[in-house]
């Protein structure tokens, strides 16, 4: 299994939660995408681990 970093590599992704520019970093083939903590900041998501759900990430202004 490898890792390829691509400087510059970014996806624009649309999610019902909002929508935004990420880093990207591209793995084998027949690997699983997945999104990192980096692309939920990005977003304002956190993954809620009971229910396995992404909520608004509740921020301290």
């Amino acid at each position: 299994m490898g890792i390829t970093y691509i400087e510059g590599t970014e996806s624009y992704l649309i999610l019902p939660q909002g929508e935004a520019h990420t880093p990207v970093i591209l793995g084998e083939p027949g690997d699983e995408a997945l999104l990192g903590v980096v692309t939920l900041e990005i977003l304002g998501l956190v993954l809620n681990p009971f229910n396995r759900t992404l909520q608004p990430m509740r921020a301290i202004l």
